[in-house]
């Protein structure tokens, strides 16, 4: 992973950007020697935060199951109907 101090950014934004788009790499940003952000191009953290949504439904799917909070398929059908009336 790429590493950059944050006066780096701040006097190379464009290049530092360019190379982001080209190489898809994330660059980390450190300020006094310690991280302090990342930058990920676009595409890369909208797939991250589809990815974790669906994640998130799983673990409650699972989370449900352990807590008996769940329905037949027909009573989620009966409820389903409902909505798309």
């Amino acid at each position: 992973m790429k590493v950059e101090l944050v006066t780096s950014l701040k006097r190379q934004a464009t290049k530092i950007l360019a190379d982001l788009h080209y190489t898809k790499e994330p660059v980390l940003i450190t300020e006094h020697g310690k991280p302090s952000a990342y930058l990920i191009d676009v595409d890369d953290y909208e797939a991250m935060q589809n990815r974790l949504t669906i994640l998130e439904g799983i673990a409650r799917g699972e989370r449900a199951i352990a807590t008996d909070k769940v329905v037949s398929h027909n009573e989620a059908k009966d409820k389903m109907s409902k909505w798309l009336k």
